[in-house]
């Protein structure tokens, strides 16, 4: 089962999108600030990270460019949920490291397209 990261810090967004990912016969773990995600992705090594970018204790684009960083961790694509779409919210979010960027309420059948892109071995949008 390809497991999944979901750092997110709000138990309604979480609850959601977990089912349907869990649905699709994915595992997901998740976690609830950036400091959090980055120790959860060390120890349970997901296939791919999804990143709240506004999240408490650190956010996620410096997350991000800690995972990034990291020898270890460095290879895990990483795809940022917003619920800013604002002008340059998108390359603030790749300048990070971020491998791509979808918004918040998430469209679930695009996100779905943009996972599968990258746990196929996809390049960076």
């Amino acid at each position: 089962m390809t497991k999944i990261l979901y750092v997110e810090d709000n138990e309604d967004n979480i609850y959601m999108l977990s089912r349907r990912l869990k649905r699709k016969g994915f595992e997901v773990v998740t976690a609830g600030d950036g400091a959090a995600g980055i120790e959860a992705a060390k120890r349970e090594r997901p296939a791919l990270i999804l990143m709240d970018l506004s999240l408490p204790v650190m956010d996620g684009w410096e997350a991000t460019r800690q995972l990034k960083s990291n020898g270890e961790t460095k290879a895990i694509p990483v795809i940022a949920l917003s619920a800013h779409a604002l002008e340059g919210e998108r390359e603030k979010a790749l300048a990070a490291g971020c491998d791509d960027f979808d918004t918040k309420p998430v469209e679930f059948a695009r996100l779905l397209g943009k996972i599968q892109h990258y746990l196929e071995g996809g390049e960076t949008s």
